[in-house]
């Protein structure tokens, strides 16, 4: 296509706009085929013993790999098959337990058309999403699900753009029925998100990333207050627990109790650490959500817990553990 210049006026923000309207336009006619067809669909999926399967070719592929993705990432097994490498050995992926989805606007791709007198010998269950019910995929589907929009936001009519949105909306529609038809929770998702901030939120717990061992900075009731500052300056999360040789906690002392202590003008080289720890102190079980204990040290202003099974010290928790698991 040769160069040519803007057209003088040409208003970019009410071309946008006009997609936008067709394609409104377009899903408001989608509501009539979410019908018994679709219904049917979603059965046969639910009660899939295998997976299901995605095809299209072109632009119908593009929307065929992210319903397939949308699918596996809440609760249905599926994959995306490209038709041209399934005609060439990628069928060897479908066994009979699958239910294979095939995506074509027209209903008329030779590709997925191909496949089918051999999805038939399989008996693979077909489910073909088209905008003609009348075309070949359509009548050779055990079950069809319409997709037909009024026109395509594209002027020219020609390059896919409201057909390929029915499309993808469509596949959100049997991914999210299916979802609540089998009471798929957010702890679910993220199991299959674990590298995402929300898998990190969701399954990471404060024994992942607590100090345990020689980490944990502690000292005896009977230790000086300078005995404490070298055990909190050793182990650098500024804070330190007080307990006894079995673990057990007596108290904790900050950094922040530190300043308090020079605020009162005590002397602090005759003090011992029992005259200026806080009893008790502020802890969590080792099997806490990072992120619920992250909650807890925002609402107390702290920068540190006890990981504890009751008075058992296990661990000790600081912030920048958390900001470095991603939890922040």
């Amino acid at each position: 296509m040769s160069q040519i210049d803007l057209q003088p006026g040409f208003d970019f923000q009410q071309a946008g706009k006009e997609v936008l309207e067709i394609e409104r336009e377009g899903l408001a006619e989608l509501d009539q085929y979410i019908n018994e067809d679709f219904a049917q669909a979603c059965e046969k999926m639910f009660y899939c013993a295998g997976k299901v399967v995605v095809m299209g070719m072109g632009k119908s592929g593009h929307i065929g790999r992210k319903m397939a993705a949308t699918f596996a990432s809440t609760g249905t097994s599926s994959f995306f098959v490209h038709p041209g490498e399934a005609a060439h050995g990628d069928l060897g992926m479908v066994s009979p337990q699958d239910i294979v989805i095939a995506l074509s606007n027209s209903g008329e791709s030779n590709e997925i058309l191909a496949l089918i007198p051999v999805l038939k010998r399989l008996k693979v269950s077909l489910i073909c999403m088209t905008s003609r019910p009348e075309s070949s995929m359509a009548r050779a589907a055990d079950i069809h699900l319409c997709v037909k929009v009024p026109k395509e936001a594209c002027p020219l009519g020609l390059a896919p753009t409201s057909s390929t949105t029915a499309a993808l909306v469509m596949g959100d529609a049997l991914a999210v029925a299916l979802l609540k038809a089998r009471g798929f929770t957010a702890e679910d998702f993220a199991l299959s998100h674990p590298g995402g901030a929300l898998g990190r939120k969701l399954l990471l717990r404060v024994n992942d990333i607590m100090h345990t061992g020689d980490e944990i900075p502690h000292v005896s009731k009977k230790a000086s207050l300078r005995d404490a500052l070298l055990e909190i300056t050793r182990k650098n999360l500024g804070m330190t627990v007080i307990c006894d040789d079995l673990m057990k906690i007596e108290g904790i002392f900050t950094d922040g109790d530190l300043r308090r202590v020079f605020d009162m003008g005590s002397d602090v080289r005759n003090m011992g650490i029992a005259e200026v720890m806080t009893p008790g102190g502020i802890r969590v079980r080792p099997n806490t959500l990072a992120v619920d204990a992250l909650n807890l040290m925002q609402s107390r202003h702290i920068t540190s817990v006890m990981v504890a099974d009751g008075d058992q010290l296990l661990g000790v928790l600081h912030m920048h553990d958390l900001l470095r698991a991603g939890v922040v």
